[in-house]
């Protein structure tokens, strides 16, 4: 039976900008208006959530707003200061394949920047780029109201899916960045965000830089047979 419902150039675009979206980590300058960020953020907003809470807070920042944070938080990161997540994001020990995975990404970044091993300094320099958005036009930080579970976590992420997905069908890219969430105090008191809110990570959109070299990063991914199993199907 067909389903008169499939729209074959709707399919196409929807797939294009899931397989043309992956982590950038050099912008343009191209300012991004704020009606157009408001537009991927009310896209990101029809994510499903338990029991429609909808648990997701935004602060976007532009401007003087943005480089003012990323100073702020680039202070502390030079001078060797880390304020610690409020969650576990990673594990405490690392197995395999994750360990192995988790390398690679590192190995193949420093890799295109030239960065050889050992080379603490330039390590840590990328590493600060994260808190100045990797120079795109946008920053974005994501908070949590510190009384909802866990599960909200999961909400969360498919809330920046949407977010990340529909800026990739604009011509946009992004980077999702956990980084931030080292630095919540400082991401709090310079945003005047309540104790109540978690700092969950930030996030970097606008244009890509299309010369930058890490930006030709693609990561490998696993084949749907190595993490599924199909059980009942004819």
């Amino acid at each position: 039976m067909t389903d008169t419902r499939l729209d074959p150039a709707a399919i196409q675009a929807v797939d294009h900008a899931l397989r043309s979206r992956h982590s950038m980590r050099r912008f343009l300058p191209t300012p991004v208006p704020q009606a157009l960020v408001a537009e991927l953020l009310e896209l990101a907003a029809l994510a499903p959530s338990g029991t429609n809470v909808q648990p997701w807070k935004v602060y976007a920042l532009a401007g003087e707003a943005r480089l003012a944070l990323s100073a702020a938080i680039l202070e502390q990161f030079n001078q060797g200061a880390s304020e610690g997540r409020e969650f576990d994001y990673y594990p405490k020990e690392w197995n395999e394949p994750w360990i192995s995975r988790r390398r690679k990404i590192g190995l193949d970044l420093y890799g295109l920047l030239g960065i050889t091993k050992g080379d603490k300094a330039r390590m840590k320099e990328q590493t600060g780029r994260n808190y100045q958005f990797f120079d795109a036009p946008v920053g974005l930080i994501f908070t949590l109201d510190r009384q909802l579970g866990r599960g909200m976590f999961l909400d969360y992420g498919m809330f920046m899916a949407n977010l990340m997905t529909a800026a990739r069908a604009r011509g946009l890219d992004t980077c999702a960045q956990a980084a931030f969430a080292d630095y919540p105090d400082t991401v709090r008191r310079h945003l005047g965000i309540s104790e109540q809110e978690m700092v969950v990570c930030g996030m970097a959109l606008g244009y890509a830089d299309p010369d930058a070299p890490e930006n030709k990063l693609v990561t490998e991914r696993e084949p749907v047979d190595a993490f599924t199993s199909f059980r009942g199907f004819a």
